[in-house]
């Protein structure tokens, strides 16, 4: 190949490259207390076992297995049976305000502790996402102080 070949085939290869999408990142929710392996086998080691409502977010996919990270960044690898596509948040800030609107003007509807989880409505413009507390509360809060999203 000529250096014209060389410098048209890297140019079309920067331009595919460039206009590729953005990997978008993949959360879902534990479904029932499930054993957390640090291999994708029943025969892996057992590390913990995880709460119903965790919020994961998936970073490798194979058959029958999903390598998960969780909020403090711990990486290991869960049955897929056991994660569904309804999706919780766990609280991130040492306390979050969940606002009745999606401003920061907007009244306090309430307030909650690091480690909270919420079940997430909807993911709101603006850097805000609808959230409803386990007792049924719903309000707004701000996308940076919770993790799952």
């Amino acid at each position: 190949m000529t250096l014209r070949g060389f410098i048209a085939l890297g140019a079309a290869m920067l331009a595919a490259s460039t206009a590729l999408p953005a990997l978008a990142l993949e959360f879902r929710s534990v479904d029932t207390p499930a054993i957390l392996y640090d291999a994708p086998s029943m025969n892996g080691k057992r590390l913990f076992v995880v709460r119903r409502g965790t919020p994961v977010e998936i970073v490798v996919s194979i058959e029958g297995w999903a390598k998960v990270r969780d909020a403090e960044g711990g990486l290991a690898w869960i049955e897929k049976k056991h994660l569904v596509q309804r999706r919780t948040l766990i609280v991130s800030a040492p306390r979050a305000t969940i606002r009745q609107a999606a401003q920061e003007s907007a009244a306090l509807a309430f307030e909650a502790d690091k480690g909270v989880w919420l079940e997430l409505v909807e993911a709101v413009p603006g850097g805000w996402a609808k959230v409803r507390h386990a007792d049924g509360q719903t309000g707004f809060v701000r996308a940076n102080q919770v993790w799952g999203l």
